[in-house]
C-alpha cells in the first residue's frame, strides 16, 4: 500500500511516516506540508491512500480531497 500524507506541522507527518513504515506491506510515498503541495504529490506518487490533515496553509485538507 503506498501513503502519502499531508499535514502542515513536520512532527506529525514525520511521526506518522515513522507509524505507517512499520506495517508490513506500507511504504510511504510522499509527505506534504499543504494541500496544494498534497495535490501535486498525488498525480506525481500515484499513492494508494492519503492521510489528509484538514486544517493546512495555502489550501485545507477538504480542498486538496475535493481537488483530489
Amino acid at each position: 500500500m503506498r501513503v502519502l500524507i499531508a499535514d502542515d506541522q513536520r512532527v506529525v507527518r514525520e511521526g506518522l511516516a515513522t507509524i505507517v513504515a512499520g506495517f508490513s506491506g506500507a511504504e510511504v510515498v510522499g509527505l506534504a506540508a499543504d494541500g496544494v503541495e498534497a495535490v501535486g504529490l498525488v498525480s506525481e506518487c500515484e499513492p494508494d491512500v492519503v492521510l489528509m490533515d484538514l486544517r493546512m496553509p495555502r489550501m485545507d485538507g477538504v480542498d486538496a480531497t475535493r481537488e483530489i
